[in-house]
């Protein structure tokens, strides 16, 4: 507990001292406004390098885990806190142009979200179009024999966002066979539950300190209301005001509005909203040095299930690719498992990750981790990853050539959880 509190009290300080974000993370969001919605910014198809494979290896199998595409939120409740309260300071005539566009905005996400909690929307279902679309190409020679095997978590986006990506991996290749599957004996494996308690401290950690960082939550009734004290009653409590704009500009994307809605806060409101959320991610879904080695236990059965599927399709098993649709908490997790950069390695301080983690790099909507398995005339294999499709080092262990691992080592280095 005192070194809990030790790190909350050093945390606190850093972030007075210091500033909210690196000058090279405020320019990354600042360039793309949208990158501040941080695990629910949309796919960004970001171009693609191939290192050449060692001579005589070629690719013949895939393993993946995708995260769901772009979907709405879980409760329209922020869109309708934002839509009362403007809407009674229009009736009551203290209402600014800037909080009649925030009004009609309101409105728009409602009526967009129509009830539906957390559903893919089509923006979601073309990303994993494409995913599947630039799978097959960059690896064609991988689907010339053998079957692709899709499983999904129960969960309704991940069932869709599965559709999707088959479904356009059968119209690149029409005599492809595709199986699916899901059950409640795949989702402890598919999305396994992490304990709660470890959120909580790594939550804990995250939104003490942050949260003491002062906004001017007048400055932002202003930009809405002619009589901001009038306005602030209206509205409630002020964090939550704020917390609802910042979700709505979030969502936004996912139903294709290019429109910066981040533009409705003060960019200091932004971007210590933004590092609250990486930071409490990071602490309590990838490798951190709090609490990492609590958290990466609960997937080992994901990674087993990958080893052993992979091992099969090794010693010969008629399969191409196995697809697993999940969610961001597993797909973190599984990374860090596998000691991929900017996941597993380095495993960072709760100071370090809040200056300088890139949690909207590393986990957007549709993220993936796609493990390339190559092999030669003598039967040796090797793999490479890609993290949203780009080529992704395992820094503590040894390659076999630029990003290429013999598959022996990277079992034995995951066999170390």
């Amino acid at each position: 507990m005192k070194r809990l509190l030790s790190l909350v009290i050093l945390l606190a300080s850093a972030v007075v001292a210091h500033g909210q974000l690196t000058p090279e993370m405020d320019a990354y969001l600042r360039d793309f406004p949208q990158r501040a919605a941080f695990n629910i910014h949309s796919y960004e198809f970001l171009p693609i390098k191939d290192t050449p494979a060692p001579r005589g290896f070629k690719a013949f199998y895939i393993s993946h885990y995708g995260r769901h595409g772009s979907r709405s939120h879980s409760s329209d409740k922020p869109y309708v806190l934002l839509r009362d309260c403007l809407q009674a300071a229009a009736d009551e005539g203290i209402i600014t142009p800037s909080g009649d566009s925030l009004l009609a905005c309101a409105k728009e996400m409602i009526l967009l979200h129509d009830g539906m909690d957390g559903r893919l929307t089509p923006r979601g279902m073309r990303e994993h179009e494409q995913l599947a679309r630039r799978m097959y190409r960059r690896f064609p020679g991988v689907f010339r024999h053998g079957e692709v095997h899709a499983l999904s978590s129960l969960v309704v986006r991940c069932l869709v966002s599965m559709a999707a990506f088959t479904s356009t991996l059968q119209s690149c290749k029409r005599d492809l066979t595709i199986t699916w599957d899901c059950g409640e004996a795949y989702q402890g494996i598919i999305s396994p539950k992490f304990p709660g308690e470890i959120m909580k401290r790594a939550s804990g950690v995250a939104h003490g300190p942050l949260t003491d960082i002062p906004i001017d939550t007048m400055a932002v009734f202003e930009r809405f209301f002619t009589d901001p004290v009038r306005g602030k009653a209206l509205a409630g409590k002020s964090r939550t005001f704020v917390s609802s704009i910042f979700s709505l500009a979030q969502f936004a994307e996912a139903y294709d509005i290019n429109e910066n809605r981040f533009s409705f806060l003060p960019w200091e409101a932004v971007t210590t909203a933004y590092a609250r959320h990486i930071l409490s991610f990071y602490l309590g879904r990838c490798n951190s040095a709090t609490f990492g080695d609590e958290h990466l236990q609960y997937a080992k059965p994901l990674v087993t299930e990958i080893v052993q599927k992979a091992d099969e399709a090794i010693a010969g098993a008629p399969v191409a690719a196995d697809l697993i649709f999940g969610h961001d908490m597993p797909f973190l997790a599984l990374c860090s498992c596998f000691g991929l950069e900017g996941y597993g390695y380095p495993a960072l301080t709760a100071e370090e990750a809040y200056h300088s983690w890139n949690g909207t790099l590393h986990c957007p909507f549709a993220a993936n981790l796609q493990i390339i398995f190559y092999k030669n005339r003598k039967g040796e294999v090797l793999v490479k990853f890609l993290t949203n499709e780009q080529e992704t080092l395992i820094p503590e262990l040894t390659a076999f050539s630029g990003p290429y691992y013999r598959w022996e080592d990277v079992k034995r280095y995951v066999g170390r959880l």
